[in-house]
């Protein structure tokens, strides 16, 4: 394992973030930064030219149903199970500027 960012990386990027850190926490973010960019060199190395590219890991479709117009419900029917209705509205309490 080589060290591919060190310290004060790890210092810029939790400054970055808005972060802070102590210095044991900046040590054990740089040694798994560390290893998360040996990793990244791992996978990058790998020859995946026989593969396509993919969006998704799983075949898929359009897995909406159709987009078919029902008829709804009458809107006095609604408004009659409403608690309170005035006009062609739903009547609530007041919450905006409320005292």
């Amino acid at each position: 394992m080589t060290k591919r960012i060190d310290q004060a990386d790890v210092a810029h990027i939790a400054q970055l973030a808005r972060l802070s850190l102590s210095d044991g926490e900046l040590r054990e973010y740089e040694d798994t930064l560390s290893r998360i960019l040996d990793v990244i060199e791992v996978m990058n190395s790998e020859d995946l030219s026989e593969y396509p590219p993919m969006d998704h890991p799983l075949e898929t479709v359009n897995l909406l149903r159709d987009d078919v117009v029902q008829p709804g419900i009458d809107r006095d029917v609604v408004l009659g199970m409403a608690p309170s209705a005035e006009e062609d509205y739903f009547r609530v309490p007041r919450i905006l500027g409320a005292q």
